[in-house]
């Protein structure tokens, strides 16, 4: 029986000993605001900056996510539709649907 295998075989398994694994992130589930019952839910949501936060309208009827300060605004959602928005700085950003404006929303973005 030749010794190779079994030099192959023994660098191999010492190599994967040695070699420490490369790390990979495991990502978080993404923050989602479900709109339902003519509501935003959770009605306020706390996130870290670089997080997208997504909206999805269960509702029969179409509603918008449009930000105070205008920084985003969603197409009018159907049902089921979605709208996504990455938070780069920190702060509190209170948003409303514009064809149901009694319905509001925040999210709050804190670093740490």
């Amino acid at each position: 029986m030749p010794l190779f295998p079994f030099r192959v075989r023994h660098a191999a398994l010492l190599l994967a000993l040695l070699v420490p694994p490369t790390a990979h992130a495991t990502p978080a589930t993404a923050p989602i605001v479900s709109i339902r019952m003519f509501a935003f839910a959770p009605a306020s949501l706390t996130v870290a900056p670089g997080t997208t936060v997504t909206w999805t309208n269960s509702d029969d009827d179409p509603h918008t996510v449009t930000a105070e300060d205008k920084s985003f605004h969603s197409a009018a959602l159907d049902t089921g539709g979605r709208f996504s928005f990455t938070f780069t700085r920190t702060g509190t950003f209170g948003y409303y649907c514009s064809l149901h404006p009694h319905m509001t929303g925040k999210i709050v973005v804190t670093a740490g």
